[in-house]
């Protein structure tokens, strides 16, 4: 049943405007958004085939076009539509880390990084450099590697460090895999960076690995 056909107090559309966003299930926010299902199915309906097919959310919006468009309903119209929405968050995100301190709202940190790079098909190292209040200066991609690995070079990391004046930096890379335990070899990397920029005076406050669903810290590990 499509719908327009059921009573208007269960619509999403009408629920989030009488009652609020915060009552709407993740399938019923996602049918917003959709507007229209496809034959026989509502687009609450497709919301929770979507769902049920992806795993969660989380992985939905991380999902590439290809991957998409193979859903009944679904092409490269939604898939741009997807990946704006992702974007938007991205941004959004960015704004409050560059408000205040980002120890402060860690997991905004981990978000922003998981919407970053977290779905890339191959390996990307970021780097947020921060002021001495730990507020984010600028966020760049240092590399961008194949499947398995990336070619970090600290002396680039502490170069770019210098040109932004900055006094501390949060690194991240994905894990393409979508398998966020750190490896030997990052937690080697972790160290030969830590060294590197102490020599000109920059804290390195924490390495993430990321993936579309997580986002790993090897300083909560005791690790940096």
């Amino acid at each position: 049943m499509s719908i327009t056909h059921w009573p208007e107090a269960e619509r999403p559309r009408e629920k989030l405007l009488q009652r609020g966003p915060q009552i709407l299930s993740d399938a019923e926010l996602l049918a917003i958004f959709l507007r229209t299902g496809v034959r026989g199915l509502s687009a609450v309906d497709m919301a929770r085939q979507l769902l049920q097919r992806f795993g969660s959310l989380g992985k939905l919006l991380a999902a590439g076009e290809e991957d998409i468009s193979r859903c009944a309903g679904m092409g490269p119209a939604k898939y741009a539509q997807f990946a704006a929405v992702k974007e938007l968050a991205r941004r959004l995100l960015a704004e409050d880390m560059q408000l205040g301190d980002v120890l402060d709202s860690p997991d905004a940190v981990r978000h922003y990084l998981r919407l970053a790079i977290g779905s890339q098909d191959v390996e990307v190292f970021m780097v947020l450099f921060l002021t001495a209040q730990n507020r984010v200066l600028a966020v760049e991609e240092v590399s961008r590697g194949t499947l398995t690995e990336t070619r970090v070079y600290p002396r680039e990391v502490v170069r770019r460090a210098l040109q932004h004046n900055a006094s501390a930096v949060i690194v991240a890379h994905n894990h393409p895999s979508g398998v966020a335990e750190p490896s030997a070899a990052d937690r080697a990397l972790t160290a030969t960076l830590k060294q590197a920029l102490l020599l000109v005076d920059i804290r390195l406050l924490d390495h993430f690995v990321v993936t579309g669903t997580r986002a790993e810290s090897l300083a909560e590990r005791g690790w940096v």
